[in-house]
């Protein structure tokens, strides 16, 4: 499957419902967090997702030294699954207990088994969102104070349920 494809049914179940950014740290443990947006598209020319994750969240210090990521996005179901990654702490529960983690077919982060769609990324670029270069309005609408930081990933697998 290339990565644009079912990207736009992709998009809209990821806004939606949500889907599950797990990364494996450098120390080889396994992390994963529920998001709801993201950007897919072409940088340097490379398919890459990017995804944004608060500082304070536990699997922001996973991907500060991970070389991957993934995203493995349901279109039904994982809905319990969803609401205790999004609202739970992997620094209070152990997020195996939650989900099953499987392999990934090329990069070192797992999967979520169970969805119906998946990226596997490599980390190409980090970043921290600068405060000063964002439009007032959005600032006060979706900031105030609590920012994010940028993980881009080059796209290197694609594919649908297995």
């Amino acid at each position: 499957m290339k990565w644009h494809e079912n990207l736009d049914e992709m998009m809209q179940h990821l806004a939606k419902t949500g889907g599950f950014l797990t990364v494996r740290d450098e120390d080889g443990k396994v992390n994963t967090m529920t998001i709801s947006w993201g950007f897919v598209g072409y940088l340097w020319n490379i398919p890459q997702f990017l995804t944004v994750v608060r500082p304070q969240r536990y699997t922001r210090d996973f991907l500060a030294t991970a070389d991957s990521f993934t995203i493995s996005v349901p279109f039904s179901g994982l809905r319990d699954e969803l609401s205790i990654c999004g609202r739970q702490s992997g620094r209070d529960i152990d997020k195996a207990a939650v989900v099953d983690f499987v392999p990934a077919k090329s990069v070192s982060s797992p999967i979520v088994a169970g969805c119906d769609f998946y990226y596997e990324c490599k980390i190409t670029y980090r970043d921290e969102l600068h405060s000063s270069k964002i439009p007032p309005d959005i600032y006060k609408k979706h900031y105030d104070g609590d920012w994010h930081d940028f993980f881009v990933g080059e796209i290197v697998e694609t594919y649908g349920a297995q």
